[in-house]
């Protein structure tokens, strides 16, 4: 009975150790020193690299916490999982599955593994901490730089601006003063055309005047001539009507002179 209770435990025992699995996602850190090759140290840089840069997607990124090396990650590979659930292989069964020298050997690999992560963490804290100083830095600078070229394109913006609107005042001016320009020359032709037309209607006026002028100058001549000719008829008349006057005279005369010589003649019988 008990070689037989003693073969099923050998065969639960096999089987758990097959299945076992750590999640270097989610396990703890005495589940993550379950594992072959992983002290205290080791542990706690993959609980730190995981918390500050999230669960690791690949094993590759193990190789991304310190004291971790491609002769720790053969180790590994068989016991780690990146999902599920941590399934850690009893102590005691370990150390039955393992001979003493080579948990002495491992146990003396990880001592000195841990030593050396424990020397290098800090320095590669600082390196980290100097190379984030400097891409801060660097950062700093570029917004800077780029703060200062917005300001200086602002600086060109408003210049340009400025530019534009004194381009848009003068031209502005000079619309204007083409149109002032424009309205003088309009306003100095129709004054032109107005003293053209007033000096055409006095023309008109002056020619009209010495027309009249020159027509009651030659009907006061053509009346003088009348005035003359009608004198010069009357005068004509009148010597005629002398002229008659005095033949009758004459002939009234001789007829009264022989009137006389015929009383005389008459008397004188």
């Amino acid at each position: 009975m008990n070689k037989i209770l003693a073969s099923i435990f050998a065969v639960f025992a096999s089987i758990s150790i097959a299945f076992a699995a750590v999640n270097v996602n989610t396990a703890t850190k005495e589940e993550l020193m379950s594992l072959n090759g992983i002290g205290e140290v080791k542990a706690q840089a993959i609980i730190d690299h995981r918390t500050k840069n999230g669960p690791f997607k690949s094993m590759a990124d193990l190789d991304k916490v310190p004291g971790i090396g491609e002769g720790t990650l053969k180790k590994l590979e068989k016991d780690v999982t990146l999902t599920g659930k941590t399934t850690v292989v009893a102590p005691a069964a370990a150390a039955k599955k393992d001979d003493k020298p080579a948990a002495k050997a491992d146990a003396k690999a990880d001592a000195k593994a841990d030593a050396k992560a424990a020397a290098i963490a800090p320095a590669k804290a600082e390196a980290k901490a100097d190379k984030k100083e400097i891409a801060a830095t660097k950062k700093e600078e570029k917004a800077a730089v780029a703060a200062d070229a917005k300001k200086a394109d602002a600086k060109a913006d408003a210049k340009a601006v400025k530019k534009e609107a004194a381009a848009d005042k003068k031209s502005e001016k000079a619309v204007a003063a083409a149109d002032a320009k424009k309205a003088d020359a309009k306003m100095d032709a129709k004054a032109e055309k107005k003293a053209a037309a007033d000096a055409k209607k006095a023309e008109k006026a002056e020619a009209a005047a010495d027309a009249k002028k020159a027509g009651a100058k030659a009907d006061a001549k053509a009346v003088k001539k009348d005035a003359a000719a009608t004198a010069k008829e009357e005068k004509a008349v009148a010597a005629e009507a002398k002229k008659a006057d005095k033949k009758e005279m004459k002939a009234e005369k001789a007829k009264a002179d022989k009137k006389a010589e015929e009383v005389k003649d008459a008397a004188k019988k």
